[in-house]
């Protein structure tokens, strides 16, 4: 989609918004891990699931495009779309938008990776625009999932932020999962950790590996001290 040669004002990916669009952080507080876990719309593993739910995934996504291709964080908006047919979008200078569309399967995303450039019959099923009747948009709650935002702070940072913020999510996704945190003590663990994350200019493989591991060593006492133990 994104063509060589022409000039890319943006890129727009989009969310489904994950089970929880909508809700305010207070009404987030409760949630289970059997709650997260029931995606609206995608089929993927636990911490995936989990990610979606916050939004973190989406963060993910948001410095993978800045990294995969030199546009700055700026160019990168994210948009929630529930229906989940228009996966990604990308503006040219001229303002004309290129959507990339197709059923919400994960068997065409994984194919197509396995098989680009080519592109080959798969078993995914066929879009039919006509039964499609409308496609929504709408902007992020930046308060109620407050990672997506954190993703674009880490990625403007650099050096080993954004790894430290994968380590310390990871970390606080699966002491969720195992009912030692709360669903907003995610986000509240990742964030504290990654603010706190060191400035590291052209960091090593192994500046990059000991930020990871103490990202998740500070998570796991962050969630020691909320469970009071």
């Amino acid at each position: 989609m994104l063509l060589s040669g022409q000039k890319i004002k943006k890129i727009i990916l989009t969310a489904s918004g994950g089970p929880f669009f909508g809700k305010k952080r207070e009404e987030l507080a409760r949630i289970t891990p059997a709650d997260a876990l029931a995606h609206p719309t995608w089929s993927m593993g636990n911490r995936i699931t989990i990610d979606s739910a916050t939004l973190m995934n989406k963060g993910f996504e948001v410095i993978e495009a800045v990294m995969l291709f030199g546009v700055a964080p700026e160019q990168v908006d994210v948009a929630v779309h529930r229906e989940s047919i228009i996966h990604s979008m990308v503006e040219y200078t001229d303002n004309a938008v290129i959507a990339q569309m197709g059923a919400p399967d994960m068997r065409l995303c994984v194919q197509y990776a396995l098989t680009y450039p080519e592109r080959y019959d798969s078993p995914v099923a066929e879009l039919d625009l006509v039964k499609l009747s409308r496609l929504t948009f709408a902007e992020p709650d930046g308060e109620a999932f407050p990672l997506l935002p954190l993703a674009y702070r880490a990625v403007k940072r650099g050096g080993v932020v954004p790894a430290v913020m994968n380590g310390a999510d990871e970390a606080a996704v699966a002491m969720f999962l195992d009912g030692r945190i709360s669903f907003t003590d995610i986000s509240d663990i990742v964030s504290a950790v990654t603010e706190n994350a060191p400035e590291v200019e052209c960091p090593t493989l192994e500046d990059i590996e000991a930020a990871d591991r103490e990202a998740r060593r500070m998570a796991a006492e962050m969630a020691a001290g909320r469970a009071g133990v």
